[in-house]
């Protein structure tokens, strides 16, 4: 399978012996190289923001500001940075195979270049010697949404082109450092969600939007513009970083690296015309917008000719500097929806009304607003016929399910709960074999 298809987030709550008599099938139902995991981010999981020289980054300016509906912050979040040697235990309890964490770039490089933190190079090198230790495959996510607030305050972070300079600098710290244990690297987390949700909705930090797209009340913004000269910026430092790790270190240290996209699968509403190509629209805005350059060279057409000059373009060298520049592609999975066209509007228009679409949780709701409820079921056919698009869309690439599961509420049963694993692992189960025969 080329180390293919692995579910390296799939947070499995029962070991692989005690699920057997319940789902039907153990471990050795999958290929050896399927790999089951876990992950967390920085932010969310290590707390201790301020401890052993950590800076702010951008989601403590943000949840401390009461941004968050519930007012909550990451300050304490689940300790790791304390705890990990429980969280490790936890790992090899529950005889899952790899763990997934992000980087603190506010605790590895507190000014944002420069100096390492002697304390934050400490720390994650306990945490990798841990993992090793215990026989974890160990995947590192460099860049989850948490930029070093100063980088923000200096330059304006990922809308300045600077950022890709600072950005490589880090990824060599992390590769000079850890890539002696480490061998699957991901540049950057949901990079059309960073890109959307940050500039365009203002849902997440640095919480930029403006009239009448936000979700939220923004101060500053161009919904219009701001998200793709972001992900513009994100691709190319990505790229930048990719070829530093090849030139560099790859030939020693063997590994791989991608990155990661929030995905939903589209299915057109209607067999017409005109839904099949909104459907593919969708494919092309939040797949191709952010893969296709990094495979290609260029963004899909669909984009080019629906955004026009607001698109950055990239020059013949930049175009030839990115092209190729994925070992893999990882992709964050919850649910589909149902496609169907819509003209394009006139006038000043934002990421969701250029792909001139309207998307719905099932055939009977209502089109959804300009950020995805949480409340769609799961769809594991919808991953598989994901899987197999990416796949044959974008060169045989692997393809990394590094996050997947279903929402519940805290009263669910567990009848409920295995009956969604039993489905999904099915479906695991399904492209493992397709990948054996194909990639």
């Amino acid at each position: 399978m080329a180390a293919a298809v692995a579910a390296v987030s799939l947070l499995l709550f029962l070991s692989a012996q005690g699920a057997a008599p319940v789902l039907g099938f153990t471990r050795g139902d999958f290929p050896e190289d399927f790999v089951f995991g876990s992950a967390t981010s920085a932010y969310q999981y290590e707390g201790a923001v301020a401890e052993d020289g950590r800076s702010p980054s951008i989601w403590d300016t943000f949840t401390h500001a009461g941004r968050m509906p519930d007012k909550s912050n990451g300050d304490i979040a689940t300790d790791g940075y304390h705890k990990y040697k429980d969280d490790v235990k936890l790992v090899t309890d529950t005889n899952l195979e790899a763990y997934r964490f992000s980087i603190s770039w506010s605790r590895l490089i507190p000014k944002g270049r420069g100096t390492v933190n002697p304390k934050g190079l400490e720390y994650y090198n306990n945490l990798i010697d841990e993992l090793v230790r215990h026989g974890v495959q160990v995947h590192v996510m460099m860049y989850q949404l948490d930029l070093p607030q100063v980088l923000e305050d200096e330059y304006g972070g990922w809308l300045n082109p600077r950022i890709v300079e600072d950005f490589t600098a880090y990824a060599d710290v992390c590769f000079k450092e850890f890539g002696d244990r480490v061998s699957y690297w991901t540049t950057l987390d949901e990079v059309n969600v960073a890109a959307v949700g940050s500039y365009d909705i203002g849902q997440i930090p640095p919480a930029r939007c403006s009239d009448p797209f936000g979700v939220t009340k923004c101060t500053v913004g161009n919904s219009s513009v701001e998200p793709y000269i972001a992900a513009h910026n994100m691709l190319l430092a990505h790229a930048s970083a990719t070829r530093l790790y090849r030139a560099k270190y790859q030939a020693v240290q063997k590994g791989v690296v991608g990155i990661n996209i929030y995905t939903m699968w589209p299915y057109p509403l209607t067999n017409s015309t005109a839904d099949l190509e909104a459907t593919q629209r969708f494919r092309d805005f939040y797949f191709g917008w952010i893969v296709e350059p990094l495979v290609f060279g260029d963004y899909p057409q669909a984009v080019k000719k629906n955004v026009g000059s607001r698109l950055p373009s990239f020059t013949k060298v930049q175009s030839e500097a990115i092209r190729g520049t994925l070992d893999f592609i990882g992709i964050n999975h919850y649910y589909s929806f149902y496609v169907n066209d819509r003209p394009l509007e006139k006038g000043i228009r934002d990421f969701a009304l250029d792909i001139s679409a309207e998307y719905r949780g099932s055939r009977t709701d209502p089109p959804i607003g300009q950020h995805a409820p949480t409340s769609i079921p799961a769809d594991p056919k919808g991953l598989q016929l994901l899987v197999e698009y990416l796949n044959k869309a974008y060169g045989n690439l692997p393809v990394y399910i590094q996050e997947t599961g279903q929402k519940y509420i805290m009263d669910f049963t567990f009848h409920i709960f295995m009956c969604y694993f039993d489905h999904q692992y099915n479906k695991f189960m399904r492209l493992s074999r397709l990948c054996d025969q194909k990639w």
